[in-house]
């Protein structure tokens, strides 16, 4: 395989890698806290209703987890194609 074939399918699977996390990211921030929030305020976490605390608190919690999600993939993906020099 040419190096330029390998950084392709390198480059294909960390814009895959990306959209999937995004579409997370939108989903969390965007739906828990605003579009689900009212089928969500129905369960308690801590006392509050699960809607609120998505909207205040929860979705940073889930952007940080991402974060080390994509550090994850990212670094599986260097050892798999050898940019982990």
């Amino acid at each position: 395989m040419k190096n330029t074939d390998k950084a392709k399918l390198y480059w294909r699977k960390n814009i895959k890698y990306v959209l999937i996390l995004l579409s997370i990211w939108f989903l969390v921030s965007y739906g828990a806290g605003i579009l689900f929030k009212d089928a969500l305020n129905e369960i308690k976490l801590g006392g509050f209703k699960l809607g609120f605390w998505f909207a205040q608190q929860g979705s940073m919690y889930i952007f940080v987890i991402l974060i080390f999600v994509y550090v994850r993939l990212m670094n599986k993906l260097d050892k798999t194609y050898g940019y982990d020099n």
